[in-house]
């Protein structure tokens, strides 16, 4: 399986190359560097996760500026985190770069790079699961049943709302969601706790998941044809230079 990544977002790296305030000066050399917080949800299908595995190749890591990695359950919670300060450097979904701009008014958001696409021809694709020895056996059979999301609004969550949307199935008048993190989704599908999961990498490779799933959709048939859901790496317009 491979997944296909555009732009690497190391990219982010550019971004030190010099430490201004919140003004555009100069910071003094005594300054501490600037803090830049970077957010990820899934290890390894996050660049961010691994950023720091490879920071010597940062070469102005720990002097003009400090990265951190900051795990989120998905990214709606970023939009509020970016609004309040509390994150510089987002992965907005495509389901929600446009609420950051349209309802949370951040006109001054950025697109700096993508992180990854899903649903590419050709490419491996998110999946979503159910047990093979369990009774859904078609996507309308999963009316009344309960299914899990790891955020509500994630580009996961409005994927998997848009599939049983096809079928006919609404959201909470034909099935129940529940909010989950991604490693505990393996589990609760084995113990019957919901009856359908997102597998995203790398949590799809689990060679135990894969003793027990019967693939329900893909991204590539979840997505009209030729659309690849992104995943697109952001920050707002302070205190960064071009």
């Amino acid at each position: 399986m491979r997944s296909k990544f555009v732009l690497a977002s190391v990219a982010i790296l550019a971004l030190g190359v010099a430490a201004f305030d919140t003004n555009l000066h100069i910071r003094p050399a005594h300054a501490d560097p600037l803090k830049i917080r970077g957010a990820w949800v899934a290890p390894l299908a996050n660049l961010a996760s691994i950023w720091l595995l490879k920071k010597d190749l940062a070469v102005h890591f720990g002097q003009s500026y400090q990265f951190e990695a900051v795990r989120y359950a998905g990214t709606p919670p970023m939009i509020t985190a970016i609004a309040n300060n509390e994150l510089e450097i987002g992965n907005l979904a495509f389901s929600t770069l446009p609420i950051a701009i349209g309802n949370a008014g951040m006109d001054d958001i950025r697109v700096i790079s993508d992180d990854f696409q899903d649903g590419a021809n050709g490419y491996y694709s998110n999946e979503f699961d159910v047990l093979a020895d369990g009774p859904i056996k078609k996507i309308e059979d999963l009316k009344g049943k309960i299914v899990a999301t790891n955020a509500a609004g994630s580009g996961v969550d409005v994927a998997m709302r848009a599939m049983l949307r096809k079928h006919g199935l609404e959201a909470n008048r034909d099935y129940t969601i529940i909010e989950a993190p991604f490693p505990a989704m393996r589990a609760m599908l084995a113990e019957k706790k919901v009856d359908m999961i997102p597998a995203v990498l790398p949590f799809s490779l689990d060679p135990e998941l894969k003793t027990c799933p019967y693939v329900t959709c893909n991204g590539d048939a979840c997505q009209p044809p030729r659309q690849a859901p992104a995943r697109r790496v952001v920050h707002r317009r302070t205190p960064y230079p071009r």
